[in-house]
């Protein structure tokens, strides 16, 4: 695995990251929209790319959401989505890699482009390439 001196501009660093797991999480109207399970991480440079969100109570179904629109805080975390984009996302294994087709179709249900953010940097990978690996707490 590369290691990336710097993480991406605005995202946490890895050990940030880690801090916010159990943290509740707000939606874009600031309504609650789950907790932090855990986070994804690239898998050539090790920098979290996805948070990785519990979703329900009864059935708790986990998703990816996009890093890049997470601001977390004093036990909360922000995201830039509403409540309804949340529940419409890919189910994801926390336990399992993505390949790069699965954070393609996640990329598209946040209508992320093939030429922007998460997109451009998995688009010219090769198909069926892990993307991103689940993060070690």
């Amino acid at each position: 695995m590369v290691e990336s001196a710097e993480p991406s501009a605005g995202l946490p660093t890895a050990a940030e990251a880690m801090e916010w797991i159990g943290d509740k999480i707000d939606d874009l109207d600031g309504s609650s929209a789950g907790s932090v399970h855990g986070f994804f991480a690239d898998a050539e440079s090790g920098e979290p790319t996805w948070l990785i969100a519990k979703l329900g109570r009864r059935r708790p179904r986990l998703v990816a959401i996009p890093l890049s629109g997470c601001a977390g805080g004093k036990g909360r975390v922000w995201i830039a989505q509403e409540r309804k984009t949340i529940e419409a996302s890919p189910v994801v294994d926390p336990a399992r890699p993505l390949l790069r087709e699965h954070e393609l179709t996640i990329c598209s249900h946040f209508r992320i482009g093939e030429k922007v953010g998460r997109a451009a940097e998995v688009a010219d990978r090769p198909e069926g390439a892990v993307t991103s690996r689940p993060m070690a707490g």
